[in-house]
C-alpha cells in the first residue's frame, strides 16, 4: 500500500492538542487525517471559567459540524472515521476546574471530558506538578479524585505531574493512566521528560505513553525533524514495547508569545517556571495538516504497517475503551 493510501486508512489519534482553536485549525486537523484528538479546554482555569470554555466548545462543535464530531465513546472515534470528520475529545491539563468539589467531576464527564491531567506544572489540591521543588505525592483529597475519575471513566493524565504524585496515581488507579504527551529523559534531560524508569513503571502497571514532538524537549530542539520525532517514539517503544505507545503531539498552532508566557508562569500569573524561547515544531510536521508526513517518516524508518497502525491510533483506541468502558 502506498504511504498516502496507508495514512488515509489509519485511525489517527492525537493524545494532546492545545492549539488556538479556529475554523482554520479544524480544517488542518481534518485535512491532516486526524481521526480524534484530546483537545485542551482547561489549564489554569477554575470551575466557572472552564465551563465558559466548554460552552465555547459546544458552539464551535455546532458551527463546524461538517468536519467535527464530539467524542464521548470509542464508538464515536470509529464514527468520526467513517464520516470523514475529526473527533473532539474534551480534555483538561489540570484538575483546578474540579476545585474542592467531587461532584463537579461528574458534571464535566457528562459534558464530554474524557481525559484530565492531575496537575499542571505546580501544586493544586490533588498533588504536585513537575516544576515544584518538593513533591509530597498525591493528597488525601487527590486519592478521592482519582477514585471518582475511575468510577466515571475519565483518564488520569500525568504528563506535567511530579514524579511522586505520578507514582501514587499509577499505583492507586484501578484503570489505565497515561503520560499523554511526554518525551524520554534518556534523550534529553528536562523536568518535563520522563526517565527510563518512569516510562517502564507506568507501562508495567498497564499505563499508556503518548510521545510528544514539542521541540524544547527533543534532543535537537528547534533543529529537530519529523525523523527525530520518530526516533524518539522508537526509543520509548524499545523500552516498553509497541502496545502501550501512541502519539501526543502537543500542537500549539496559531498561538503567540502571550500564550507561552501564560502557561509557563505558575497559575498563569505568578513565578516564572521555565523559558522555552521560540517554539518551532520539527521540520516536516510544523503544522497539523502535515500529519501524513509522520506516517511517511515511520515508513522511511522501516516500521511495519501493523506497528504504524498501532502507534498512530489503534493503541489509544484500545486504552480509551479500557478507561471509558464504551
Amino acid at each position: 500500500m502506498k504511504t498516502s493510501d496507508l495514512h488515509k486508512h489509519l485511525i489517527v489519534v492525537d493524545g494532546l492538542n492545545v492549539s488556538n482553536w479556529s475554523r482554520q485549525v479544524f480544517e488542518e486537523m481534518n485535512n491532516g487525517g486526524v481521526t480524534a484528538a484530546n483537545c485542551t479546554c482547561s489549564v489554569w482555569e477554575n470551575f466557572k471559567a472552564t465551563m465558559d470554555n466548554i460552552a465555547q466548545w459546544k458552539q464551535m462543535l455546532r458551527q463546524n459540524d461538517d468536519i467535527l464530531l464530539q467524542v464521548k465513546t470509542v464508538a464515536d472515534i470509529h464514527k468520526a472515521k467513517e464520516m470523514g470528520k475529526t473527533g473532539i475529545i474534551l480534555g483538561f491539563q489540570n484538575v483546578a476546574a474540579f476545585e474542592d468539589r467531587l461532584g463537579y467531576i461528574q458534571l464535566f464527564k457528562e459534558l464530554g471530558v474524557g481525559i484530565a491531567q492531575m496537575a499542571y506544572n505546580t501544586y493544586n489540591l490533588v498533588g504536585a506538578g513537575c516544576y515544584e521543588s518538593k513533591d509530597g505525592g498525591l493528597t488525601d483529597f487527590g486519592y478521592e479524585v482519582v477514585a471518582e475519575m475511575n468510577r466515571l471513566g475519565i483518564m488520569c493524565d500525568l504528563s506535567h505531574v511530579g514524579p511522586q504524585t505520578s507514582e501514587d496515581v499509577i499505583k492507586f488507579s484501578k484503570k489505565p493512566v497515561c503520560y499523554s504527551h511526554c518525551l524520554p529523559a534518556g534523550l534529553k534531560e528536562h523536568p518535563r521528560n520522563k526517565s527510563d524508569e518512569q516510562l517502564k513503571f507506568i507501562a508495567d502497571h498497564g499505563g499508556f505513553i503518548g510521545v510528544t514532538m514539542f521541540s524544547p524537549f527533543l534532543e535537537k530542539g528547534a533543529d529537530a525533524t519529523v525523523d527525530d520525532y520518530v526516533a524518539a517514539i522508537d526509543y520509548v517503544i524499545n523500552l516498553v514495547g509497541e502496545e502501550c505507545v501512541g502519539i501526543g503531539t502537543d500542537f500549539t498552532q496559531d498561538y503567540g508569545q502571550g500564550f507561552f508566557d501564560w502557561i509557563t508562569h505558575d497559575k498563569g500569573t505568578a513565578r516564572k517556571l521555565t523559558d522555552f524561547g521560540p517554539v518551532k515544531n520539527p521540520e516536516g510536521i510544523r503544522t497539523i495538516g502535515e500529519f501524513p508526513n509522520l506516517t511517511q517518516a515511520m515508513v522511511k524508518a522501516g516500521w511495519a504497517e501493523e506497528k504504524i497502525r498501532k502507534v498512530m491510533g489503534a493503541n489509544w483506541v484500545r486504552v480509551l475503551k479500557d478507561v471509558w468502558g464504551q
